[in-house]
């Protein structure tokens, strides 16, 4: 293998926030900006895409701590944002009386800073202390600082962590299990927690003591206590890499005793019961589940030796688990058969032994995704369930498990004409035979004609699907303009299980582009568009695989926006926390490796005299996950190559690229504009 360094002219970018690095950023964006962000167009979708943004008719979700449930709003009159709070009964009525608890915007002048809220952790059961976390302008790194929840101020002296990328979390009102940036060879190669100690109140964080120390080449490591009552459990837990892990049970004098399940399976422990889900086929105790299901152990038992198991959830072909969320007395599972889901519940038996009983919770609306979970699994069989859809704007409902149908709490507004449009779905097939499906979304009245702007859309990574969800920006941006709309549910992503997502690790990476060029091949076919009139877009992986669909299959779209990318795939491990994704990429330190992740590095890969289509680029400078570099360098080697390539780098947003609503519209408008110029009709 060459080194990195090898013809490599664009090496000074690296220079994240050097001067020389962010004067040449600030030279693009303002050649975008005048190209793409200037005429009545563009300006008529930013705002558009704001007064979704900002409406104040949007559902206000909820979390519950303690008696009363907490939203995090932001808006027009509050940009950064407000953390409030009301009673259910209050909750229920059209607009809530909302307290104030912390008004972020206050808070960033205050300090001088430009505060992202990052979230709260409050200590139960008493829920009158939370350790508040804030990102300066986005970033995964934040600040912690300790709350009062009574009296709604920070606590003087109280627990407070400097700027790093921090895991921390209460063991006790005195104590914190702590994963910090405790100073040289703390943290790991993927740039989070190797340590993780635990930090008495009143001593100085330098004599935390250690819990558990990783390895360099690890993930992270984490500790946290479940303060459930009677189940009170503390837990440490080793990240090998973004897949593999081990946790064990800490117990009062600090020894640990480690779950023996596979270090692929996904773990929760919830009051005397372990759910296992195995990412790879596990037998055990002479039987074998098939990767993706779900199966459950009574803990106690199961740390003692014991291997009794009870099958919850066995995928097929068609079907995966999506996710599932426990009640005081019940589990409801969130399953997917071709994307749609449908709700079970199940109830364990009494004595904690055979059979659970299963009944329906209801399934989505034709072509539209319905989701469940339980407000507080410690006190009540409540839950929140949502429906929603392409064109269906999301209904909040709420309900209690075994007292009837739920009861509609709240509506989302239509931010567009959505009787216009029709929702259908659709299979490719891919170069090896696959079937693949994807969502198409356009007007009833279309015109197979082949000259329909489309934009098509997919992230293809990590397991994570892509289900039917509203989007009001993608309604007046897109299709209310006369543009169609595609999202592609190829593998890499976790749409039918593990199994969908391990057919594209690694070796198999190519994949992803197979499939997202054979929904493309397949519009095609049936006349709904054609390559002048197709665009590609996708963000963080999804960036990646824009970046190779521009390089592997140019021929195929008029236009691509690759957003918040990775795209040297040479030196991604050495890039931000590019190490914690070699379990999904591989490792281009090993040569065999290298191998075929150079099939899959569009910056390795883009080469002077091959037609692209148009591409944009966009990222943030405070994007401590994937980082800036990659779209620099891309954008730089392709004008360097006489290609047409666009730019824009936030200078403030983290891996989202937006730190407010404006800026989200902003950014979001830029993808749409550039892609109109170049893919829409003719006038």
């Amino acid at each position: 293998m060459t080194s990195a360094h090898d013809n490599d002219d664009n090496l000074w970018l690296e220079d994240i926030d050097g001067e020389a690095a962010l004067d040449w950023a600030r030279q693009q964006n303002a050649r975008t900006v005048h190209t793409h962000a200037q005429s009545p167009d563009f300006q008529a979708i930013e705002q558009g895409l704001l007064e979704v943004l900002d409406s104040d008719a949007r559902i206000p979700m909820v979390s519950k701590i303690g008696p009363l449930y907490y939203n995090f709003w932001r808006d027009k009159a509050h940009p950064k944002g407000l953390w409030r709070r009301t009673t259910l009964a209050e909750y229920r009525t059209p607009e809530p009386d909302w307290e104030t608890v912390l008004d972020l915007d206050a808070l960033a002048t205050e300090d001088g800073e430009n505060w992202v809220w990052h979230g709260a952790d409050c200590l139960e059961p008493a829920y009158e202390r939370c350790l508040i976390s804030l990102s300066r302008g986005g970033a995964d790194a934040d600040v912690v600082r300790e709350f009062d929840l009574v009296n709604m101020a920070f606590v003087e002296g109280g627990f407070a962590l400097p700027e790093a990328k921090n895991h921390v979390t209460w063991k006790d009102i005195d104590h914190l299990y702590v994963g910090t940036d405790f100073g040289p060879g703390s943290m790991t190669s993927s740039s989070y927690p190797r340590l993780v100690k635990q930090w008495r109140r009143g001593t100085p964080l330098a004599e935390a003591v250690t819990v558990y120390e990783g390895a360099h080449e690890d993930m992270s490591v984490s500790a946290w206590s479940d303060h459930t009552p009677g189940f009170e459990r503390d837990f440490v837990s080793r990240q090998i890499d973004f897949y593999d892990s081990e946790t064990w049970l800490r117990a009062p004098d600090g020894t640990l005793a480690k779950l023996d399940v596979p270090d692929d399976a996904n773990t929760g422990v919830t009051r005397e019961w372990l759910l296992i889900e195995p990412r790879e086929d596990w037998t055990v105790a002479g039987r074998t589940y098939t990767a993706g299901s779900l199966l459950a152990a009574r803990f106690d038992d199961y740390m003692a030796g014991a291997r009794e198991l009870t099958l919850l959830f066995e995928p097929d072909d068609t079907t995966a688990l999506d996710d599932y969320s426990w009640t005081r007395h019940h589990l409801i599972l969130n399953v997917m058969h071709d994307v749609v889901n449908r709700l079970e519940v199940l109830t364990p038996p009494a004595d904690g032994l055979g059979d659970w009983a299963r009944d329906s919770l209801g399934g989505a609306p034709a072509l539209s995704c319905v989701a469940a979970g339980g407000i507080d699994e410690t006190e009540s069989d409540d839950y929140f369930l949502t429906v929603s859809g392409f064109l269906q704007p999301t209904t909040l409902y709420i309900g209690t498990l075994g007292q009837g149908e739920p009861q509609p709490l709240k509506h989302s507004p239509g931010f567009f004409d959505a009787s216009r449009f029709r929702v259908s779905q659709h299979f490719a097939t891919s170069a090896d035979g696959t079937r693949v499906p994807y969502f198409e979304i356009a007007a009833k009245d279309l015109v197979a004609d082949g000259t329909n702007p489309t934009l098509q859309y997919a992230y293809g990574g990590f397991e994570i699907s892509l289900e039917p969800s509203y989007s009001g920006g993608i309604g007046r941006s897109w299709l209310e303009r006369g543009g169609v709309y595609v999202v592609a549910n190829i593998r890499g992503g976790g749409e039918y299980g593990p199994r969908w997502h391990q057919a594209a690790l690694q070796e198999n990476r190519l994949r992803t582009c197979e499939d997202f060029a054979a929904v493309s091949q397949d519009l095609f076919a049936r006349g709904i568009t054609s390559p002048a009139h197709l665009g590609a877009m996708g963000g963080s992986n999804g960036g990646l695989l824009m970046g190779n669909m521009l390089t592997l299959y140019p021929q195929l779209y008029g236009a691509i926006v690759s957003e918040v990318a990775l795209l040297d795939m040479k030196r991604y491990t050495q890039l931000s926390a590019g190490a914690s994704w070699i379990a999904e990429y591989g490792d281009p330190e090993q040569p065999d490796e290298w191998e075929f992740i150079q099939t899959f590095s569009p910056y390795e890969n883009a080469k002077a005299g091959t037609p692209y289509p148009p591409a944009l680029f966009t990222t943030s400078t405070r994007d401590d996950r994937v980082g800036p570099v990659h779209a620099r360098k891309m954008h730089a080697k392709l004008l360097a190559q006489g290609h047409d390539s666009s730019f824009y780098e936030n200078m403030e947003g983290g891996h989202s690229a937006a730190a407010d609503n404006k800026a989200s519209a902003f950014m979001d408008a830029l993808g749409y504009a550039y892609l109109w110029h170049h893919i829409g009709r003719p006038t």
